[in-house]
């Protein structure tokens, strides 16, 4: 399904990233494994079949540093085919205790992270004669529950941007869609939830899968879709 193409995963080491990095790998991608964690990034690149890079240490809301990775790709591949970007952060406060950094942090590593990632891909993909862009939303960015403002808000700009870079890229035969995960089966979100019912969670495979799906040639006429996945 995906023999030969080139394909950046961020967020690499993390839960979604790796299980999506490792499904790409086992179907014939070359992945590009982004993640600012170094050891736990370089072990699952090196436990991945093919030809993959691994590329730690990269904070994607600078722009020059997303620039320089994916010129790194670039160089390495000779092409780039797709994106998954699974970075991003959570945070719950009640609006009494969350002062304004919490607000600024989702949205750096929320949006902004998305943001500039797209920004630097763009212009390979468009001159490649297109692509696919697939990032995470969430169900909280439809539907917020309390404590949960910040992160909401956060999640629903990934979303509106998006559906706006759908419409914007449609010209240039470029993607872009998000999954909308529940609650992932993760063992941070078990260590939080101690008494949550997590029979109902999401695993992070089928997120992954979800995630693969948009990015493939099965959904070649899918753009500005939020999947939810859960």
């Amino acid at each position: 399904m995906f023999t030969g193409k080139v394909i950046i995963v961020t967020g690499a080491a993390g839960n979604v990233g790796s299980a999506a990095a490792r499904l790409l790998a086992e179907r014939g991608a070359r992945v590009a494994a982004v993640d600012f964690l170094r050891d736990p990034l370089v072990t699952a690149v090196a436990a991945l079949p093919g030809q993959n890079l691994a590329l730690p240490g990269v904070d994607l809301a600078d722009a020059a540093a997303c620039g320089a990775m994916v010129a790194q790709v670039v160089q390495r591949f000779g092409r780039i085919d797709g994106v998954i970007t699974t970075v991003g952060g959570f945070a719950m406060a009640k609006l009494a205790d969350a002062g304004p950094d919490q607000w600024d942090q989702m949205f750096r590593m929320n949006v902004r992270t998305t943001w500039t990632l797209y920004q630097a891909v763009v212009p390979i993909l468009r001159a490649a004669g297109g692509g696919s862009l697939v990032g995470v939303g969430s169900v909280a960015g439809l539907r917020a529950g309390a404590e949960v403002a910040a992160y909401a808000a956060a999640k629903a700009g990934v979303m509106r941007l998006t559906e706006s870079l759908a419409e914007e890229l449609r010209p240039d035969r470029i993607r872009v869609n998000a999954v909308l995960p529940t609650t992932i089966d993760t063992p941070q979100n078990r260590a939080a939830m101690p008494a949550a019912d997590t029979s109902r969670w999401v695993k992070p495979s089928e997120v992954a899968e979800a995630m693969l799906f948009l990015l493939s040639d099965a959904a070649s006429s899918v753009s500005g879709v939020l999947l939810q996945v859960g």
